[in-house]
């Protein structure tokens, strides 16, 4: 006699592919998602190669190994400036050098201290 919670292997395949349907339906949605993002870097980086000099895309590169996050968010502010007329058009390494010590100024220190 078969117990009530016993499932049939019918049951059991059909489950098996509704979990497979899902999760290939999140494998496509990840892919869309990552492609979306490589398209979005590749019109970034179009934008800063006609924004900045060579000299000054060298260093955000170089910027972007130690502090990826901090770059990315620079890189759309300077997107945006430039769109709205606010950054001379090539920017140069000697203004991005000025424009990250004035970032840099502006950061707040914490100071701990031990009693």
């Amino acid at each position: 006699m078969r117990r009530v919670h016993e499932m049939s292997e019918d049951e059991l395949e059909r489950l098996r592919r509704r979990k497979l349907l899902e999760l290939q339906r999140r494998l496509a949605e990840e892919r869309r998602k990552e492609e979306a993002q490589k398209e979005l870097e590749v019109q970034k980086q179009a934008l800063l190669r006609r924004i900045l000099t060579p000299e000054a895309r060298q260093r955000l590169s170089n910027l972007k190994m130690v502090r990826p996050e901090f770059t990315s968010q620079l890189e759309l502010q300077l997107i945006q400036l430039a769109q709205q007329g606010k950054l001379p058009i090539p920017l140069s390494d000697k203004h991005l050098k000025q424009i990250l010590i004035q970032l840099r100024s502006h950061k707040r220190e914490i100071k701990i201290r031990r009693i």
